[in-house]
């Protein structure tokens, strides 16, 4: 396993480390797309069938929030390729915004 960190040597007797960046690229991360919450209650819940459609909180063509690692990420919008779903980010959040989430 590569090191993630690297010793340098001052002059004087304290040790240095730096991070090596390149070690972290390989990595792996979750990442998740919410389009949509909603609450029920338990009977409405078992009262659901084949073809029962959950009523979400956004609109159609609303963005999309995305997380990496259950953090908010930024928004995006669906998006398809090759058949299959994507998302097109379009909104990173900013360190301030994330912060605010947590509270």
């Amino acid at each position: 396993m590569e090191e993630f960190v690297t010793e340098n040597q001052n002059t004087s007797s304290t040790k240095k480390f730096e991070l090596n960046i390149d070690s972290l690229l390989d990595i792996s991360v979750e990442i998740s797309v919410e389009i949509g919450r909603t609450k029920m209650s338990i009977g409405q819940l078992l009262a659901m069938s084949k073809g029962s459609i959950v009523e979400l909180n956004r609109l159609a063509g609303e963005s999309v929030d995305v997380y990496v690692n259950e953090k908010l990420l930024g928004k995006g919008e669906i998006v398809v390729v090759n058949e299959r779903l994507g998302v097109r980010v379009t909104e990173i959040v900013t360190p301030k915004e994330m912060v605010q989430k947590l509270g």
